[in-house]
Formats: structure tokens, C-alpha cells, sequence
């Protein structure tokens, strides 16, 4: 008798489960139930929908061969039952059964299954505040949200709009709606956008959308304004009004659990389905995937909520596998490996931020390394990586990189450092690929483990921007040396008293230097490789307490003298 497989939710983790479930059993009844219109939807492509990147809306429900995927092409192709614009309204486990109603027509049923995976995804969280109500605010969750925006786009006829949330949707949604011409602000609660990243990272990234657009950071929207049932202008907490025709709201989500909770399926403390290795709920015959359940985070051990499309395509082909063979296949969890783009800039992390390693109890170090992806001649592009390693062991915890160099790359590096248990050790002497197209003859991501390397020696002694400032702020005896030539100088500099001496001379020009060799000295220049140079070369005449200001001006998070 063949297995009756039922799948709640039909955006990304669904569709891969059941499309898993056919490829284990040609004979298996698979029903996919979806509340909305649309299948398969490419959620992350969202953005560039609404800021133009392609215009046809259907890229977004194909296949790679261009096949829309809708209810014919699921039962053509994968002989699945796909049932759009149909809610599920109840999980029957005594009976094993499930209750739905067809959102067109008003008419109720039930079927029956062996084997019940939920993928209802999460909803949108949105601030209780007055005037929620109104038109223009929306949030960039569906299909129907990204039609809407696009719409805007297209017609081109509002001015101005308000971003709330400054995490991975809002700064890929501001981008979309900068390139339609918007006058923007963005509103971010906390005191810094994208909390994943630690506050000097946030911060340059920060710096670089101030180019694009108003950032407010420390101050929440207290209330929605509005005329004749349209938004006019966004109050803030401290007062401040924000004229704007649009606000969309991306303060996060929230796992959609109402079936899951009415059928009494463990829920975690972070308020997703609970789920085991396998995906499998407190029920043996129910699973759980995507944004709807915890899962854990490899390094530190403990539950985390990871709404990510990729995480939810892995989830989904394990569950779609077990419901047919068994718990054959397991999910081991994720590091929380996420990036965006921002005009320019690639923005992401993959395992602990300084903030998470603190929090999880480690022992760590920490390096940031600036310098390009490729060489000058190739018109190699910045980046900028923040690299954490535990202290005895050397293991890496995990890697954030921002720029307009080839941040993915970076990124997929760490990663894979991370989750094959690779340290420092292991990286040093990685063997990557090397042309002047791609990458310098030592790629960013070795020279990143070299630093790294260079300071759990102590041959490097590093300072960050953060930590420098607050011994300036607090009138420490600090003697600030420059080592970058006189034109670099007149450019940009950071205005705190620093001496100029360009590298190529310090060696003749010790006598303008402190005469107390136990006085601290901070050198750097642009990305401070000159700056360690420098470093080196006055602790072999004596210096006892000379420190590199990691990642040099190019890391600086504060205001720079122009």
C-alpha cells in the first residue's frame, strides 16, 4: 500500500520535501497544501524584483529550465498535488488526518496521512503602534508584497519612504527602492543595523549607506501618521516626524506555529516547532522545516531560530528523504552562514560574532585584516574581515567580511573552515587557487589566518579602532604614528594628533620618535601592513609597547578628517 505523505506549506522548505519524497518513492500520494496563490516562490529574490534587476515576476516561480512551477507543473512532472489558495486549519493527530478549507470557493475537507511535514513558514512581525492600519505600509514577506513595491517602482510616483528594520530585508529592500529614484530613511530601533555583524563592522557598513540614504539608529517608530487612510509621515520615539508616502517594515519575523501549537507539537523557548536531527517533531509521524522550527547552532550547541532559504531547502530534502526511508538522513544544524548586498558592498558572517563568542563562554582572539580581493593591475576591490579563532586551540569560530571585493568567496572559505573543524594552523598554508583574476598570489582569506597567526605567536600585538578610541577618550599617553606618505595624508586622516612619518624614512628619522621606550605606540596606515612594518621595525630599536591599529584608516569606524 503506498504512503500518504501530506506537506503544509508549499514557499521552499515544502516544495524541496515533497519533491524529495517523490525522487525516494515513485508510488507515494504526496499533497502539498499552499494558503497562498503561488509555489516555490525565490522569497530572497524579492529585492532585485523590486529595484529592476529582471522584470519578468515569473523568474521567480522557475525552474532553471524556465518551467513555472504551479500546480500542473508539480503533478506533470513530479506527479505531486498541489493545492494553492487552500488552508490548512487543523492537524488531527488521534485520527492522522489533516482539515483544510479552498480559500476561493469556502469549501471544507479533510485527508488523511501516514507521514505530515509542516513548512508554514514565519509571519512578519509589525510594530503595535497607532496607525498600523494605514495604506503604504507593508511589509516584504510574499509574492503579493513584492508585486506591490514593484508597482510603486514602476509607476515612479512616490518621493519619499521610510525603511524600518535595519537587518538583511531592509537593507536589500532600501537598495531596491533607491534604485527606483526614492528619497529613503532608514529606522533602526537598536544602535546598530545588521546585529549579526559586531558594532565596528556595522558601523563601516553604516558609514557607506549614509552615502545612499538618511540613517537613524537609537530611535523606534512610536506611530504611523496619516490622511484620508494614506501614510503621510513616520513619529519617532524622540519626536521627530519623517515625511514619506511608503514605509515598509522589516523588523524581523516570527515562526508561524499556530497549527503546530493547536496539535500540541512541542514548541522551544524561542518560539519554533521543536524538531530532532532527523526534523521530526515530538510526533514520530510529523516533521518540521524552515522558519517555523529551531535549530541548532553547531559551534555553541544551543537552539537558534535561522530563517534562511538555503537552510530551508536542506531541511526540506531531509525530511522528504525520512518520511520515505526512515531516519536515514540528519540536519546537522547550521553556523549561520548569511550575506547581502548593498549597493556596492557585499555584507556578511559565518559562525560567532565577538558578541556570540562572549555569550557561548569562549576563550577567543580576533583580528581584522583590510586589504584587496584581487591585485591593483586586475583593479582589485576591498574588503575588510573581522576573523575569531578560540585562544588554545587555534579552531575558527567564525569570519565576518564586508566591501566591495568578492565577499562570497571569503565567506565560503570560513565556512567551510568552520564546519570542517579547521584552526589557524590548517589555513595558513591553505592550497586556493590562485590567478591575478581571482585572487592575490595570498589570498585575503590566508592573509587574514596569517595576522591571526602572527598574534597568537606574539609577533603582532593589534589594536582595534573601538578599543583606541576609548583609551583616547579616557586621556591614556598614546603616541599615534602614521606611516603612509604625504599625499595619502592630505586625503583622509584621522585627526588625533597623529605624526606623520612615511615608512620609508622612519629608519632615519628614530630621533623624532618618543624618547620613553615604554611609552604606547599605535602605528598603521591604510590598512596597516606598513603600520605592522613599522611596528616591527621599532620594537627591534627598543620599543617595548607598540601595538598595529588592525585594518588601518580603511577600518576606522569613526569620523575621518577630508
Amino acid at each position: 500500500m503506498s504512503k500518504k505523505i501530506i506537506v503544509i506549506g508549499g514557499s521552499a522548505a515544502g516544495p524541496k520535501a515533497a519533491a524529495k519524497a517523490r525522487r525516494m518513492d515513485e508510488f507515494a500520494e504526496i499533497t502539498m497544501f499552499q494558503k497562498g496563490p503561488d509555489l516555490s516562490m525565490a522569497s530572497c529574490g524579492f529585492p532585485y524584483f523590486i529595484g529592476g534587476f529582471f522584470d519578468d515576476r515569473n523568474k521567480l516561480l522557475c525552474t532553471p529550465a524556465g518551467a513555472v512551477r504551479d500546480p500542473k507543473f508539480y503533478w506533470n512532472a513530479k506527479g505531486i498535488v498541489a493545492k494553492v489558495n487552500t488552508e490548512v486549519t487543523r492537524i488531527d493527530r488521534q485520527h492522522k488526518k489533516v482539515e483544510f478549507t479552498d480559500l476561493m470557493t469556502g469549501k471544507k475537507g479533510s485527508q488523511s496521512y501516514d507521514k505530515l511535514i509542516i513548512s508554514t513558514g514565519a509571519t512578519a512581525n509589525m510594530p503595535p503602534i497607532p496607525g498600523s492600519d494605514l495604506d503604504g505600509i507593508t511589509n516584504l514577506q510574499s509574492m503579493q508584497d513584492a508585486d506591490y513595491l514593484r508597482k510603486i517602482r514602476d509607476e515612479g510616483k512616490i518621493k519619499k519612504a521610510v525603511v524600518i528594520g535595519g537587518g538583511l530585508i531592509g537593507i536589500e529592500t532600501l537598495e531596491a527602492l533607491h534604485l527606483a529614484g526614492i528619497e529613503l530613511t532608514m529606522v533602526e530601533l537598536l544602535p546598530q543595523l545588521l546585529t549579526f555583524l559586531d558594532w565596528k563592522m556595522a558601523k563601516l557598513v553604516q558609514n557607506y549607506l549614509k552615502t545612499k540614504a538618511n540613517v537613524i539608529t537609537k530611535n523606534g517608530v512610536a506611530e504611523f501618521k496619516g490622511e484620508n487612510g494614506k501614510i503621510t509621515g513616520v513619529k519617532l520615539q524622540n519626536g521627530t516626524e519623517i515625511p514619506c508616502e511608503l514605509a515598509v517594515v522589516a523588523i524581523g519575523v516570527r515562526p508561524n506555529i499556530g497549527l503546530a501549537k493547536e496539535a500540541l507539537l512541542d514548541i522551544g523557548s524561542l518560539g519554533g516547532i521543536t524538531v530532532n536531527e532527523y526534523m521530526q517533531t515530538s510526533d514520530p509521524d510529523i516533521y518540521a522545516v524552515g522558519d517555523c522550527c529551531e535549530i541548532k547552532n553547531i559551534i555553541t550547541g544551543k537552539n537558534v531560530l535561522a530563517p534562511y532559504g538555503d537552510l530551508a531547502n536542506l531541511e526540506g530534502r531531509v525530511a522528504g528523504e525520512n518520511v520515505i526511508k526512515g531516519n536515514v538522513a540528519s540536519f546537522p544544524g547550521t553556523i549561520q552562514t548569511g550575506i547581502c548586498k548593498l549597493f556596492d558592498y557585499g555584507i556578511g558572517i559565518t559562525g560567532l560574532s565577538e558578541t556570540k563568542a562572549k555569550e557561548a563562554g569562549f576563550d577567543f582572539v580576533k583580528v581584522i585584516n583590510a586589504s584587496p580581493d584581487k591585485p591593483g593591475f586586475m583593479d582589485g576591490k576591498m574588503l575588510i574581515t573581522k576573523l575569531i579563532a578560540e585562544k588554545e586551540s587555534g579552531k575558527i569560530l567564525g569570519a565576518q567580511c564586508i566591501g566591495p571585493g568578492d565577499v562570497s568567496k571569503q565567506l565560503a572559505i570560513w565556512a567551510t573552515a568552520i564546519k570542517g573543524n579547521l584552526n589557524v594552523e590548517d589555513m595558513v598554508n591553505a592550497d586556493l587557487p590562485y590567478a591575478p583574476p581571482f585572487s592575490l598570489a595570498i589570498d585575503h582569506s590566508i592573509a587574514s589566518a596569517h595576522i591571526l597567526q602572527n598574534k597568537m605567536n606574539g609577533v603582532f600585538e593589534g589594536i582595534s579602532g573601538v578599543d583606541l578610541m576609548e583609551k583616547l577618550n579616557n586621556n591614556e599617553d598614546i603616541f599615534l604614528l602614521d606611516v603612509r606618505g604625504p599625499d595619502e595624508y592630505e586625503q583622509t586622516r584621522l585627526g588625533l594628533g597623529e605624526t606623520l612619518i612615511p615608512l620609508g624614512t622612519l629608519r632615519m628619522r628614530l630621533d623624532e620618535m618618543p624618547q620613553d621606550k615604554n611609552m604606547e605606540i599605535i602605528t598603521y596606515c591604510k590598512i596597516s601592513l606598513r603600520g605592522y612594518e613599522a611596528a616591527v621595525l621599532l620594537k627591534a630599536h627598543g620599543y617595548t609597547k607598540v601595538k598595529v591599529l588592525e585594518g588601518g584608516i580603511t577600518a576606522w569606524p569613526f569620523d575621518k578628517e577630508k
